[in-house]
Protein backbone atom coordinates (compact mmCIF):
# COMPACT_ATOMS: atom_id res chain seq x y z
CA UNK A 1 0.00 0.00 0.00
CA UNK A 2 2.82 2.38 0.89
CA UNK A 3 4.51 1.59 -2.43
CA UNK A 4 1.28 2.41 -4.25
CA UNK A 5 1.00 5.74 -2.41
CA UNK A 6 4.60 6.67 -3.25
CA UNK A 7 4.07 5.71 -6.88
CA UNK A 8 0.91 7.80 -7.04
CA UNK A 9 2.63 10.84 -5.54
CA UNK A 10 5.60 10.46 -7.88
CA UNK A 11 3.26 10.14 -10.84
CA UNK A 12 1.37 13.25 -9.69
CA UNK A 13 4.60 15.23 -9.35
CA UNK A 14 5.76 14.15 -12.80
CA UNK A 15 2.36 14.97 -14.28
CA UNK A 16 2.59 18.43 -12.70
CA UNK A 17 6.03 18.92 -14.24
CA UNK A 18 4.56 18.03 -17.62
CA UNK A 19 1.57 20.33 -17.14
CA UNK A 20 3.74 23.30 -16.21
CA UNK A 21 6.13 22.82 -19.09
CA UNK A 22 3.59 22.15 -21.82
CA UNK A 23 0.61 24.33 -21.05
CA UNK A 24 0.30 28.04 -20.68
CA UNK A 25 -1.80 30.13 -18.40
CA UNK A 26 -4.72 31.05 -20.58
CA UNK A 27 -7.31 32.76 -18.50
CA UNK A 28 -9.36 35.71 -19.53
CA UNK A 29 -9.74 38.68 -17.24
CA UNK A 30 -13.19 39.29 -18.73
CA UNK A 31 -14.31 35.87 -17.42
CA UNK A 32 -14.19 37.11 -13.82
CA UNK A 33 -17.58 37.52 -12.26
CA UNK A 34 -18.68 41.06 -11.78
CA UNK A 35 -21.21 41.78 -9.16
CA UNK A 36 -21.89 43.94 -6.19
CA UNK A 37 -19.26 46.09 -4.59
CA UNK A 38 -18.51 43.21 -2.22
CA UNK A 39 -17.62 41.00 -5.20
CA UNK A 40 -15.49 43.76 -6.66
CA UNK A 41 -13.68 44.18 -3.36
CA UNK A 42 -12.95 40.47 -3.09
CA UNK A 43 -11.65 40.47 -6.68
CA UNK A 44 -9.37 43.41 -5.88
CA UNK A 45 -8.17 41.61 -2.75
CA UNK A 46 -7.49 38.46 -4.76
CA UNK A 47 -5.50 40.49 -7.28
CA UNK A 48 -3.29 41.84 -4.53
CA UNK A 49 -2.93 38.34 -3.16
CA UNK A 50 -2.17 36.47 -6.41
CA UNK A 51 -0.36 39.09 -8.46
CA UNK A 52 0.29 42.79 -8.82
CA UNK A 53 -0.47 42.68 -12.57
CA UNK A 54 -3.40 41.11 -14.41
CA UNK A 55 -1.09 38.63 -16.14
CA UNK A 56 0.59 37.80 -12.84
CA UNK A 57 -2.73 37.34 -11.08
CA UNK A 58 -3.93 35.02 -13.83
CA UNK A 59 -0.75 32.95 -13.67
CA UNK A 60 -0.87 32.69 -9.86
CA UNK A 61 -4.48 31.56 -9.98
CA UNK A 62 -3.70 29.08 -12.75
CA UNK A 63 -0.81 27.59 -10.77
CA UNK A 64 -3.03 26.87 -7.77
CA UNK A 65 -5.90 25.52 -9.87
CA UNK A 66 -3.73 23.13 -11.92
CA UNK A 67 -1.50 21.89 -9.12
CA UNK A 68 -3.87 19.05 -8.14
CA UNK A 69 -3.60 19.90 -4.47
CA UNK A 70 0.19 20.26 -4.32
CA UNK A 71 0.18 24.08 -4.10
CA UNK A 72 -1.99 25.81 -1.54
CA UNK A 73 -1.30 29.40 -2.59
CA UNK A 74 0.71 31.35 -5.16
CA UNK A 75 1.57 34.96 -5.90
CA UNK A 76 3.39 36.79 -8.69
CA UNK A 77 5.23 40.08 -8.17
CA UNK A 78 6.64 42.18 -10.98
CA UNK A 79 6.17 39.36 -13.49
CA UNK A 80 9.55 37.97 -12.47
CA UNK A 81 8.97 36.54 -9.00
CA UNK A 82 6.65 33.63 -8.21
CA UNK A 83 6.05 32.49 -4.67
CA UNK A 84 4.22 29.25 -3.88
CA UNK A 85 3.11 27.63 -0.65
CA UNK A 86 3.17 23.87 -1.01
CA UNK A 87 0.87 21.46 0.80
CA UNK A 88 1.86 18.60 3.07
CA UNK A 89 1.31 16.26 0.12
CA UNK A 90 4.66 17.35 -1.36
CA UNK A 91 7.50 15.18 -0.06
CA UNK A 92 10.93 16.74 0.57
CA UNK A 93 12.45 14.92 -2.41
CA UNK A 94 9.72 16.34 -4.68
CA UNK A 95 10.35 20.01 -3.87
CA UNK A 96 13.23 20.56 -6.30
CA UNK A 97 11.50 18.89 -9.31
CA UNK A 98 8.37 20.89 -8.52
CA UNK A 99 10.41 24.12 -8.36
CA UNK A 100 12.04 23.25 -11.67
CA UNK A 101 8.69 22.75 -13.39
CA UNK A 102 7.41 26.00 -11.91
CA UNK A 103 10.49 27.87 -13.17
CA UNK A 104 9.98 26.42 -16.66
CA UNK A 105 6.30 27.29 -16.76
CA UNK A 106 6.86 30.73 -15.26
CA UNK A 107 9.63 31.55 -17.75
CA UNK A 108 7.46 30.29 -20.61
CA UNK A 109 4.73 32.75 -19.63
CA UNK A 110 7.09 35.63 -18.82
CA UNK A 111 9.89 35.17 -21.40
CA UNK A 112 13.10 37.14 -21.99
CA UNK A 113 13.81 37.84 -18.34
CA UNK A 114 15.38 36.32 -15.26
CA UNK A 115 12.72 34.73 -13.05
CA UNK A 116 12.71 33.56 -9.46
CA UNK A 117 10.51 30.95 -7.80
CA UNK A 118 10.26 30.95 -4.02
CA UNK A 119 8.93 27.72 -2.50
CA UNK A 120 7.42 27.95 0.97
CA UNK A 121 6.50 25.10 3.33
CA UNK A 122 2.89 24.80 4.55
CA UNK A 123 3.90 26.85 7.61
CA UNK A 124 5.00 29.62 5.16
CA UNK A 125 8.71 29.25 5.91
CA UNK A 126 10.93 29.65 2.84
CA UNK A 127 12.53 26.30 1.96
CA UNK A 128 13.90 26.72 -1.58
CA UNK A 129 14.67 29.47 -4.07
CA UNK A 130 15.07 28.66 -7.76
CA UNK A 131 16.50 31.39 -9.99
CA UNK A 132 16.52 31.16 -13.78
CA UNK A 133 19.20 33.20 -15.54
CA UNK A 134 18.11 34.25 -19.05
CA UNK A 135 21.69 34.70 -20.30
CA UNK A 136 23.05 31.34 -19.18
CA UNK A 137 19.71 29.49 -19.52
CA UNK A 138 20.49 27.80 -16.20
CA UNK A 139 18.54 27.37 -12.97
CA UNK A 140 20.31 27.90 -9.66
CA UNK A 141 18.80 26.45 -6.48
CA UNK A 142 19.35 27.78 -2.97
CA UNK A 143 18.01 25.97 0.07
CA UNK A 144 16.86 28.23 2.87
Amino acid sequence: MNLFRRGYKLFTALALVLVFTVTTACTNVADRPSGSSTGANSTAYQQLERGNTAQGQNFGTWVVQTSKGLIADAYVRGNDKLGVVITREVRPNEVKPLAKSLVQGFHHNFPNRDVTVLVYAPDKQLILTAQYNELSKQVEYKAA
